[in-house]
């Protein structure tokens, strides 16, 4: 294909902009404490070996979420490609100490060559990946051609483009013809996502509907201490969580607990804003609700006078749903979006929500199908759900069986894209 002057004068304004670009990304890196060896990664120089001469598999992502919702289908790929090495490579600070955290096996993580050619050719130089994943569409036209021109079989997995990448390209067909024929195989989100690429400009015949990755994180992870801890303090006493709250929720939720205290005298809710720095806030408001609480960062301990624990220290969401299985996600009741229920699912808790659910539109769908999540429409509905699992065991018991299938049935869906990328990408003879 004949290379779009776009294409040409886009590799003359990266090249111009690298030295400015390398200045603000080293210092940025620098300053989250990342030492020079590590921020020099961003001008394709590696701080880490390439592992063997086996196959290795590169996995690029762009933010935190990307990251998270990648790591599954490598442990995935890993399973099934027993020789294979993995390379996962993200920009943002927060998004490497998380892959550091929870990185599969066999895996290494490097922040990525900055757009333009000289970091970009030392980056493949070093690391030579048999084959490139791409997840979402932090599509960089230099890396991407680059990528391509060493032969190097590439994917496109999550696609989900927004409006103004839609008219962008749309805009540009040749460039776009251009960037995206470097897929061997585009897999997105959704058919609709399917129908975008392709009025992109993508190849029809390598654009196929996949799954929500996101859909499909890693087990969140707990802490048995803190679990056993709050468990004794409890004393058998019914609890119901309400995660990731935001501000204008707590008011609603902790109305509905009230509501719930009349006919469950003895229910404890563990109240977990999505911003920890909100506690003050948050206590005020239950102050005002007129119940009384303990707080997990003053470390105070639940007594029998309490009906609230106010979760607000960073990280511990996994040690709070092991203590139910009825669970409240925020984000839901105000705009904001929603978080991910397949969290809850997989710590066998059945799952409720707000209506506001358009960041796991199609997860939730899914999800409310098979009977594995709820959706509620304020705090008189929220209540009556939650009392309706806690008098009627049946029922809770029914809805917490149908999300655990709902994540069995999400794995098996994860492989059949792990293997399918196998095929696509040429790495059937590395199994």
């Amino acid at each position: 294909m004949r290379t779009p002057l776009l294409f040409r004068f886009y590799v003359v304004v990266t090249a111009l902009v690298t030295p400015f670009a390398a200045w603000f990304e080293i210092r940025k890196l620098r300053r989250a404490g990342f030492p020079a060896l590590r921020a020099h990664e961003k001008l394709g120089n590696a701080s880490a070996p390439r592992a063997g001469s086996g196959p290795l598999i590169w996995f690029h992502a762009a933010s935190v979420g990307e990251n998270q919702s990648v790591l599954s289908l490598i442990r995935s790929m890993g399973q099934m490609l027993p020789r294979a090495h993995f390379l996962i490579t993200s920009g943002t600070p927060t998004s490497a100490y998380i892959v550091a955290e929870h990185k599969p096996p066999r895996s290494v993580h490097q922040f990525p060559p900055l757009e333009s050619v000289g970091p970009v050719r030392r980056f493949l130089a070093h690391w030579r990946p048999s084959a490139a994943v791409f997840v979402e569409c932090d599509l960089r036209p230099v890396m991407l051609r680059r990528t391509r021109a060493r032969g190097t079989p590439m994917a496109l997995v999550n696609a989900q483009p927004g409006p103004k990448s839609r008219n962008l390209w749309e805009r540009k067909p040749d460039a776009a013809a251009f960037v995206f024929g470097v897929f061997d195989l585009i897999l997105t989100r959704n058919d609709d996502m399917a129908e975008a690429m392709v009025a992109m400009n993508a190849p029809a015949d390598r654009v196929a509907r996949g799954i929500d990755l996101r859909s499909l994180p890693d087990p969140l992870p707990s802490d048995p201490a803190i679990t056993a801890r709050v468990r004794a303090s409890l004393k058998g006493r019914p609890v119901w969580v309400a995660a990731s709250t935001h501000r204008g929720e707590e008011e609603l939720i902790l109305a509905a607990h009230q509501a719930l205290l009349r006919q469950h005298p003895d229910l404890m809710l563990i109240l977990v804003p999505q911003q920890p720095e909100r506690s003050d806030e948050v206590a005020t408001h239950i102050h005002a609700a007129g119940l009384a609480h303990a707080t997990r960062s003053k470390d105070e301990k639940i007594t029998d006078t309490h009906s609230v624990y106010l979760a607000d220290a960073p990280d511990e969401l996994g040690s709070w749903y092991a203590l139910t299985d009825i669970v409240f996600l925020g984000g839901s009741l105000v705009p904001i979006g929603g978080y991910d229920p397949v969290d809850v699912a997989q710590a066998n808790a059945a799952v409720l929500s707000g209506q506001h659910v358009r960041n796991f539109a199609d997860t939730y769908d899914s999800m409310t199908t098979r009977g594995a999540a709820v959706l509620v429409d304020g705090t008189a509905e929220l209540a009556g759900e939650v009392h309706e699992m806690l008098s009627n065991t049946p029922y809770r018991k029914q809805a917490v069986a149908a999300a655990g299938d709902f994540v069995r049935g999400r794995s098996e869906e994860l492989d059949q894209i792990a293997r399918r990328l196998i095929r696509a990408l040429d790495l059937e003879e590395m199994s």
